[in-house]
């Protein structure tokens, strides 16, 4: 019973499983097999052993083993696996060939015989083919296989399932398996959700210092404006201002530190120093006098003085306060880069507009 079944499966293979290696000029003239691969079904796969230790260096070393008879017929098992997965493994091995069909159904195994057996072009296949194919309920399972088969980039996707997913891959069975026999994965998944989520604050916070810095900038952009041209308010003091001047491009930070100065001359608190409002417009004034470098021509107020006092007083050693510094002139650098790549872009469509309208008679 078992010798027709094994003589079936050798039939339909050697009917329709080499053709598509024939068209490879490599192996036209196949000599005839020499080898024999059985499947834990019992399927016999009939091979050559050049073709075979041509892909793989696994498979080189099994065939050059030597046999205990010389008579006796060279087989390699492959077992474990599907028998249909074992046929599109040998398959692949002589086409470099593997259907989409094949990845979905068998993506898993292929990616195990591809590791065990040294092949990477299949196993590199597989593990974006499985990928594709992540479900909550299989991700845990798929993990440890990606661990134990060396796929970092199918690793890396797994846990970044779990981690968006955790609450629900932890009612799965492949999580609960973790739990009670592999607590190494399951500290290295806690660890990989861990350092996402400190990375995630880490990005926030830097996404909230970066806006703060640009809010700085803007603000001396505006400190700068209003003291040299003057705007719907406030303005230099040679220079009277009207009503009929629109509020700026930044007005409403503009407005804000319009209201500022003013306060700011007429707080009877100031000199005392019990007024916040008029720190914070200290303190704009400083940041304006440590980023300034126009030291004659500079129409801010107390720019000159604050530069004489922190050369006096030697604060500007403070490592705080430069840090600030830096980061409000590189923002400051950074937004002017931007607006000039924005005016660079609007040109040629300016210049596109004005060519079109050119080509009408009016």
């Amino acid at each position: 019973m078992g010798e027709a079944h094994y003589a079936t499966a050798t039939t339909t293979f050697s009917g329709d499983f080499y053709p598509c290696q024939i068209a490879n000029q490599n192996y036209r003239e196949l000599p005839k097999p020499d080898v024999q691969i059985i499947t834990s079904g019992g399927l016999r796969i009939p091979a050559h052993s050049s073709v075979l230790a041509s892909v793989s260096s696994v498979l080189e070393n099994i065939i050059d083993r030597p046999l205990k008879h010389r008579s006796s017929e060279r087989i390699i098992p492959i077992l474990g696996v599907p028998c249909d997965a074992v046929a599109s493994f040998i398959r692949f091995i002589y086409s470099s060939r593997c259907d989409e069909e094949e990845l979905e159904k068998y993506g898993i195994h292929l990616l195990a015989l591809s590791h065990v057996y040294l092949v990477p072009n299949l196993k590199q296949r597989c593990a974006k083919a499985v990928g594709q194919h992540l479900t909550i309920e299989n991700v845990v399972d798929v993990l440890q296989l990606a661990r134990l088969c060396d796929a970092p980039d199918l690793y890396l996707k797994c846990m970044k399932l779990v981690n968006g997913h955790f609450k629900a891959v932890q009612k799965t069975e492949g999580w609960k398996f973790v739990q009670n026999h592999d607590p190494w994965l399951e500290l290295e998944i806690l660890q990989f959700i861990d350092e996402a989520e400190l990375r995630k604050k880490k990005s926030r916070r830097h996404r909230e210092e970066q806006s703060l810095y640009m809010e700085l900038s803007v603000a001396m952009d505006c400190l700068e404006h209003i003291c040299t041209e003057g705007c719907t308010s406030v303005g230099p003091y040679d220079m009277q201002p009207t009503k009929k001047r629109g509020p700026c491009s930044k007005f409403s930070t503009c407005q804000g530190i319009q209201l500022l100065i003013k306060h700011f001359a007429t707080c009877k608190n100031r000199v005392n120093g019990g007024c916040s409002r008029c720190k914070r417009m200290w303190q704009l004034l400083r940041l304006h006098s440590s980023i300034c470098d126009q030291l004659e021509s500079c129409k801010v107020p107390l720019c000159r003085q604050f530069k004489l006092k922190m050369q006096q007083e030697k604060k500007g050693d403070d490592p705080l306060w430069r840090l600030l510094v830096k980061k409000v002139a590189s923002a400051r650098v950074m937004s002017s880069l931007k607006l000039l790549k924005r005016k660079r872009e609007e040109q040629p469509r300016e210049m596109v507009q004005d060519h079109g309208l050119r080509t009408f008679r009016l």
